[in-house]
């Protein structure tokens, strides 16, 4: 029973006792509870993970058998195997230098195009300066030409048409040594030189005879006979590059005499006849 104390009540001494003692085997018996239930636990995960195992390895053993009983249908034996994978190792290596040719040998086409390219560029560029000095002659030889052709033309207009003592338009006709050449070049009539002395016999010129006269160097002035076709035409007191025309041959030619210069007792001069009109006979 309860004591009162001072007004307090105290209990009895023997509860004070049981409380503690009852709390501590309840947590003993929750603590082994546990370790029971995780030892079974364990024991359950054990056993599954070998009875998985013992599967696994029933399972690589039953493969193992099943591959070496199909080996041995094919007729392959773990030496030819082994061969097999050397014979692989062997190819790969084979294929791995052959790779390394096939680099090295692009390689070198390579730096041989770039080579090819570097010297086709330097001679593209030589042929280049060989063209342009090539232009450079070319209009060298343009400007020379363009001068010689200016100086023909000068040349040329020195020339003229003028009517002969005939009344007949004539050729071009020379005034001098030079432009005689040109009528030589030209070739559009025949041409013939002559120096004829006074009080000589006639002088054959192409087809026909020239016999001088009379002549007047200080006037130049002159008198000389044409003898074509068994006929004789006086040519009387005519003057320097005056065209002295006349008709000879069956065809009825025009030719015509100029003469360029005088000297006392001397004359000379061209006779210039068309391109159809005969020809002298040169005796062998």
């Amino acid at each position: 029973m309860s004591e009162e104390h001072d007004g307090r009540i105290i209990p009895p001494a023997d509860n004070l006792d049981t409380e503690p003692s009852s709390s501590s085997g309840m947590l003993r018996n929750v603590l082994l509870g546990i370790a029971i239930v995780y030892v079974i636990a364990s024991l359950y995960f054990i056993v599954d993970s070998r009875s998985r195992i013992d599967k696994l390895e029933a399972a690589q053993t039953a493969a193992k058998a099943e591959n070496a009983q199909l080996l041995k249908r094919l007729g392959i034996t773990e030496a030819s195997l082994k061969a097999a994978s050397q014979a692989e190792q062997v190819l790969a290596e084979k294929v791995g230098m052959t790779q390394k040719d096939i680099a090295s040998r692009s390689a070198a086409l390579q730096r041989q195009q770039r080579e090819a390219e570097q010297r086709l560029s330097e001679q593209t560029k030589q042929v280049s300066g060989e063209v342009a000095g090539v232009k450079t002659e070319l209009g060298g030889a343009r400007t020379d030409i363009a001068t010689t052709r200016t100086d023909l033309e000068a040349t040329k207009s020195k020339l003229e048409h003028v009517m002969g003592d005939l009344g007949v338009q004539s050729g071009l006709i020379a005034h001098t040594r030079e432009d005689l050449e040109i009528l030589k070049h030209r070739g559009d009539r025949n041409i013939y030189e002559f120096s004829l002395q006074k009080g000589a016999h006639p002088t054959p010129v192409s087809t026909v005879s020239l016999q001088l006269k009379k002549v007047d160097a200080k006037k130049g002035k002159y008198t000389l006979n044409v003898v074509a076709d068994d006929r004789t035409i006086e040519k009387k007191d005519r003057t320097l590059f005056e065209p002295l025309q006349f008709y000879s041959g069956r065809d009825r030619n025009l030719y015509e005499v100029v003469v360029l210069s005088t000297e006392k007792n001397k004359v000379t001069g061209y006779l210039s006849t068309p391109k159809g009109a005969p020809v002298p006979i040169v005796k062998q």
